[in-house]
C-alpha cells in the first residue's frame, strides 16, 4: 500500500543517550523561543514588540503592587502543579486539576458559609484551618473519583478526569445559585462576603498577597523531600518509569494511583481554598481562570521537579498578568494569554523531541 509519509525525505531517528543538560535547558530555550514568537505576533497584529514584551516581561514587576500580584497568582498554578508532578511521575495522566480546584474552593466556602454568621462564635483561625482542611479533602475526595473508576473498572484517567472537570464548574454554578446564594445579594449567582476574620492574612499591608504563598513554598520543598528522599516518593517514580521492575520489586501500582491522584486532588482543592479565602472573599461562578489546565504546563516546564514548579508557576503567572496588560494598554484580545500559554507547550514538546531524537535525511 502506498504510504505518502515516504515521499518526505526528513526522520526522527532516537539519540543514544540525551543530554541531562539539555533536558534542563529545553524549558529555557522554549521560553525564550516564546518571547520571539510573540514578538513576531505583536508585528503581524500591527503593534510595537518591543512594547509587546515589555508588558509581558517588565511591567509585571513595576512597583511592589505589581510584584505581590505576580506573586498571587504563583500560589494556585504551583499548588495544581505540585500535585501533577507527582502524579506524571507515577504515570498516572490527571488532567482535572481544574475541577478539583474548583470543587476544593466549594468546599472551603460552604465552611465559611456555614461557619460566618453571628450564632458561631469560632475564632477566626479554626475557621481558617477547618477550611483549609475542607479545600483539601473536597479536592482529594473529587481526584478519588478517578482513581476508583480507573481501580475497578481499567477507565481511562485523562477523560474521566477531564469530564469530572466540567460537572464540578456545574456543581459550582448550582451552589451559587441555590443553597450557598447570598439571599442580599442582590439576585445575583455569588455566596455572601467572608468577613475579614476568615480571610487568608495578608503577607505585605497594602498588597493582596496572602500567607498562602509561605504554604506554597513549604509544600514545595516538603515535596522534594518526599519525592527524592522517601522510600514511597521513590516507589512512586520507579513505578512510573519502569512498571515492570516495580511489581518485582513487590511496588503496588494500585497504591501508585491511590496515593498520587489523592495528593494532586489535595493540593488542587488548597489551592481552590485559598482562592476562595484569598483574593476573592467569596464564592462566584468561576474561581480560577484556568489554573488547573495552565499548571499542567508548569509541571513540565519545572520538568515535574517541586522546586521547578515555581519557576514554571512564576512564567506562567508572568503570561497572566502581561495578557490582561496587553489588553488594557495595547488593545489585544483577551486570548492572547492563551496565544502565549499554547505557544509555550507547543515549544516546549518541540524542544524535548529533538532532545530525545534527531531529523535525518533518508534517500
Amino acid at each position: 500500500m502506498f504510504n505518502p509519509l515516504q515521499l518526505i525525505p526528513l526522520r526522527l531517528e532516537l539519540r543514544g543517550t540525551p543530554s541531562r543538560t539539555m533536558a534542563y535547558a529545553s524549558p529555557l530555550i522554549a521560553i525564550v523561543l516564546t518571547m520571539i514568537l510573540g514578538a513576531l505576533l505583536f508585528i503581524a497584529l500591527g503593534k510595537d514588540p518591543l512594547a509587546g514584551l515589555k508588558v509581558f516581561l517588565i511591567d509585571p514587576f513595576n512597583g511592589k503592587r505589581a510584584i505581590s500580584e505576580l506573586l498571587l497568582k504563583t500560589i494556585p498554578l504551583v499548588l495544581c502543579a505540585l500535585g501533577l508532578s507527582v502524579c506524571y511521575r507515577a504515570n498516572v495522566w490527571n488532567i482535572g486539576a481544574e475541577g478539583q480546584l474548583i470543587v476544593g474552593g466549594l468546599f472551603a466556602g460552604a465552611t465559611l458559609v456555614w461557619l460566618d454568621v453571628p450564632g458561631h462564635a469560632i475564632p477566626g483561625s479554626l475557621g481558617l484551618l477547618l477550611m483549609i482542611l475542607a479545600g483539601i479533602v473536597g479536592g482529594a475526595l473529587w481526584a478519588g473519583i478517578t482513581a476508583l473508576l480507573r481501580d475497578r473498572f481499567n477507565a481511562n484517567e485523562i477523560l474521566v478526569s477531564l469530564m469530572l472537570t466540567y460537572i464540578a464548574q456545574l456543581l459550582l454554578m448550582y451552589a451559587v445559585n441555590g443553597p450557598l446564594k447570598d439571599p442580599n445579594g442582590m439576585n445575583f449567582p455569588q455566596s455572601k462576603v467572608f468577613s475579614a476574620e476568615f480571610l487568608l492574612p495578608a503577607l505585605i499591608p497594602g498588597t493582596r498577597l496572602h500567607i498562602g504563598f509561605i504554604a506554597m513554598l513549604a509544600a514545595a520543598f516538603g515535596m522534594t523531600v518526599f519525592m527524592l528522599r522517601s522510600f514511597r516518593g521513590y516507589a512512586l517514580t520507579v513505578g512510573g518509569l519502569a512498571p515492570l521492575a516495580a511489581r518485582y520489586a513487590g511496588f503496588s501500582s494500585r497504591s501508585a494511583l491511590w496515593l498520587s491522584l489523592l495528593i494532586s486532588g489535595g493540593f488542587a482543592g488548597l489551592a481552590g481554598a485559598f482562592e476562595v479565602a484569598g483574593p476573592i472573599g467569596q464564592l462566584l461562578p468561576s474561581i480560577s481562570p484556568g489554573y488547573g489546565f495552565a499548571a499542567i504546563i508548569v509541571a513540565f516546564v519545572g520538568r515535574l521537579h517541586p522546586l521547578g514548579a515555581i519557576l514554571g508557576g512564576l512564567v506562567m503567572s508572568l503570561f497572566y498578568i502581561g495578557g490582561e496588560l496587553a489588553q488594557s494598554r495595547l488593545g489585544l484580545p483577551a486570548a492572547i494569554t492563551g496565544v502565549f500559554q499554547g505557544l509555550l507547550l507547543f515549544l516546549l514538546l518541540a524542544c524535548d523531541t529533538l532532545i530525545d531524537y534527531r531529523l535525518r535525511w533518508h534517500k
